[in-house]
């Protein structure tokens, strides 16, 4: 089992384990992240001493479950950053579903001095195994990810933490790279902390950013939410990323809150 079986250097499966919890047509957002910035790391002519550094993602419609192609573009391409593009496209249509702006950084080891926090959470070790909010199909992100929380619950309102593993490789046969873990797990972060009822309310993210200072290291990735929101119907989910040494970055999305019909 994987989220994706690749087709060729840019075409792709997508396969039952995407499929998110609201619609069982669609992909949960962290899987299709994940693959477009392995894409954008993978292309010809990527320079290996770079690094992406932020990525930003336009989640303009829903991501269908089956073929999807990823297309790219250099914005811009300098001695110490590069900017690339990567549109998502489901195979034969000529509308992308998603957008995303990689920022790459120029790195080498030992050229500066680290200045990072430590260990900030319980370990993943010392924790119970969660389980996900009821979800009407049996294969998923949800069976695909393993969760366990430090704070909160998907059950319950408010911030929360947690972390989370992958049970599947991004792509059948390919090894899991530490920015797929990252960029996997950073789109949960409003159901992580979410803070509104959803049978109530709608919370959905059109948009996922996400920072990087370092990748992580190990298998397992902590997501450490926290959500506001305006009576405009405007929200935020804010979130801290960790590995078990500590921080490793931010992930925000942009919430259009509304009461269910």
């Amino acid at each position: 089992m994987a989220f994706y079986e690749r087709i060729d250097e840019q075409r792709f499966l997508a396969t039952e384990d995407t499929r998110g919890p609201r619609d069982p047509g669609a992909q949960h957002a962290g899987p299709p992240a994940a693959l477009m910035a392995r894409v954008i790391e993978e292309r010809a002519g990527a320079r290996a001493d770079m690094r992406i550094a932020r990525i930003t993602y336009e989640i303009l419609r829903p991501v269908p479950i089956g073929p999807v192609q990823v297309v790219l573009k250099e914005l811009r391409s300098g001695r110490s950053t590069e900017v690339v593009e990567a549109a998502l496209y489901p195979v034969g249509s000529t509308a992308p579903v998603v957008l995303a702006r990689a920022l790459r950084v120029r790195v080498a080891d030992g050229v500066v001095p680290a200045v990072l926090p430590g260990p900030q959470l319980p370990p993943p070790g010392e924790v119970a195994r969660t389980p996900f909010f009821a979800v009407p199909w049996e294969r998923g992100y949800h069976t695909a990810m393993e969760m366990r929380f430090t704070d909160g619950a998907f059950t319950e309102l408010g911030p929360g933490t947690c972390w989370m593993r992958m049970r599947v490789p991004l792509i059948a046969g390919e090894g899991t790279r530490p920015l797929d873990r990252i960029l996997v797990a950073a789109d949960s972060g409003n159901g992580i902390s979410a803070a509104v009822d959803f049978e109530r309310y709608l919370f959905v993210n059109s948009d996922l950013t996400v920072h990087l200072h370092r990748h992580a290291v190990g298998e397992w990735v902590a997501v450490q939410a926290r959500t506001s929101v305006d009576p405009a119907g405007i929200g935020l989910a804010d979130a801290v990323l960790h590995d078990e040494k500590g921080p490793v970055g931010r992930g925000a999305q942009s919430l259009f809150v509304a009461p269910r019909p």
